[in-house]
């Protein structure tokens, strides 16, 4: 919760080119990635594993666009960080569909 607050509060205030933005867009993209990768079920279906991965990937993509924050002076990070939302979209609501079919059979 907070890794997305921060993201959302880094993301929102680069436009007013505040020093502090990337800092907190890149804290809350690690702590967004870090909450994913311990998130991954065990005894899981193969499905549910590649959605979990792929919420992974975009956890990824978001600190890479953190990176891309500080060493570009163009919009590229926004491309990245687009990429990583779609995918973190995806995968928030295909993974309950598929427990929901898990939990039936």
């Amino acid at each position: 919760m907070l890794g997305s607050l921060l993201l959302l509060i880094g993301a929102g205030s680069y436009i007013t080119h505040w020093a502090l933005s990337p800092y907190l867009f890149t804290a809350g993209a690690v702590l967004v990635a870090v909450a994913q990768a311990f998130s991954i079920p065990r005894d899981a279906s193969l499905t549910l594993k590649r959605l979990h991965i792929q919420q992974v990937f975009g956890a990824v993509l978001l600190v890479l666009a953190g990176v891309f924050m500080f060493t570009t002076h163009g919009n590229e990070w926004i491309v990245c960080m687009t990429i990583a939302a779609v995918l973190q979209l995806y995968t928030s609501f295909r993974i309950p569909n598929e427990e929901k079919k898990e939990a039936e059979k």
